[in-house]
C-alpha cells in the first residue's frame, strides 16, 4: 500500500476538521485544538498535504457582494462526443470566470455547468459573448437557481 492509500487515522480526521473550519488557524493552535505537539500535528499537515488529502487552500468570496448574486445550472449537449470535441469543449469552458463549477455527466446532456452572473442580462451577455462562441453546441437549458439550501467546498469528514 502506498502513503498516498494510508488509512487515515483519528488524527488525520480531526486536523481535517480544523482546517475545514478555519484553513487560517495556525499550527500552534490547531495543535492545541487537536491534542499534538506542534511539530507532530506540523508534520501530519504537510503530510496530508503531500498525500493529496488536503489539496490546497482558498478564500471562498461572496458573489453577491462582486455583483455576480444569481447562479444558474446550465445543461449543454454536445453536436459530437468523440475524445477531442469533449476535451476541446472542456478547456473553453474551463477559461470563462463565470463557470464556478462544470461536470461533464450521464444522462440526457453532457454537461451540468455552474455560472455566476449579474442577473438575466448578464446571463444573456454570457450567453452570447462567451458560451455560444464554443463550438460544438447543439442544444442548452438553463435554470437560475431561487435560493441555495446547503454549499460546502468539500466534503466534510
Amino acid at each position: 500500500m502506498t502513503s498516498r492509500n494510508r488509512p487515515l487515522d483519528p488524527q488525520d480526521l480531526k486536523i481535517m476538521r480544523e482546517l475545514q473550519t478555519n484553513a487560517r488557524v495556525s499550527n500552534a493552535d490547531l495543535a492545541e485544538r487537536v491534542g499534538m505537539s506542534t511539530t507532530a500535528c506540523w508534520n501530519r499537515t504537510r503530510q496530508l498535504e503531500s498525500d493529496g488529502y488536503i489539496r490546497g487552500y482558498v478564500a471562498l468570496l461572496d458573489h453577491q457582494k462582486l455583483g455576480l448574486a444569481d447562479i444558474v445550472l446550465l445543461e449543454v449537449t454536445l453536436d459530437r462526443h468523440d475524445d477531442n470535441a469533449l476535451a476541446r469543449f472542456g478547456a473553453e469552458l474551463a477559461e470563462l470566470p463565470e463557470v464556478l463549477e462544470a461536470y461533464l455527466v450521464s444522462g440526457e446532456y453532457d454537461y451540468l455547468v455552474k455560472v455566476a452572473v449579474d442577473g438575466t442580462a448578464g446571463y444573456e451577455r454570457f450567453l452570447r459573448e462567451k458560451l455560444y462562441k464554443i463550438a460544438g453546441i447543439r442544444h442548452s437549458r438553463s435554470m437560475f437557481t431561487l435560493r441555495c439550501m446547503k454549499s460546502i467546498p468539500s466534503v466534510q469528514v
